[in-house]
């Protein structure tokens, strides 16, 4: 090994659900899995935030543990121990996975309800209806690389 690039985790394999129109057969026994299980991950002695931090990808849904997962990442943290000793790069963490939720298309645009007119501040007497001050308040936060309302939804007029 040259001892500069990280290990590369290994993947776990999980049964494949039985589908009725696979007639209660799987096209294959076994797929690649999006994470070991906590189950396979505590067989080892190890917590969920440990295994993350060596670059284990954990899925918590999982409830199943199986014995080839488990030799598996025994067999990939002893090589893992010898490729730091040798003097290698650690392996990056494996942060929980965050998935964004897209905003539901049914719902009013924000800046024509009273609560979207309340959050950009155009609700106050005086700066009700000056458009212009609320140019000058997006060009603003363009200029400083804020977070302004094209970024928060699409869609609108």
């Amino acid at each position: 090994m040259s001892g500069q690039e990280p290990l590369q985790t290994p993947t776990p394999t999980v049964n494949t659900v039985k589908l009725r129109i696979y007639g209660g057969v799987p096209p294959r026994e076994t797929k690649i899995g999006k994470g070991f299980s906590i189950g396979e991950i505590n067989a080892l002695g190890l917590t969920v935030k440990e295994a993350r931090l060596l670059g284990i990808r954990v899925d918590t849904r999982r409830k199943t543990t199986h014995e080839e997962n488990i030799n598996l990442l025994r067999a990939w943290l002893a090589k893992l121990k010898e490729h730091l000793e040798a003097g290698g790069a650690p392996p990056k963490p494996a942060f929980a996975l965050t998935l964004q939720a897209k905003p539901d298309p049914g719902r009013v645009f924000k800046g024509k309800t009273m609560s979207g007119r309340k959050m950009r501040g155009l609700l106050a007497i005086k700066y009700r209806h000056t458009h212009h001050r609320k140019w000058k308040k997006k060009q603003l936060e363009r200029i400083h690389k804020r977070r302004h309302e094209a970024t928060r939804h699409k869609g609108g007029d």
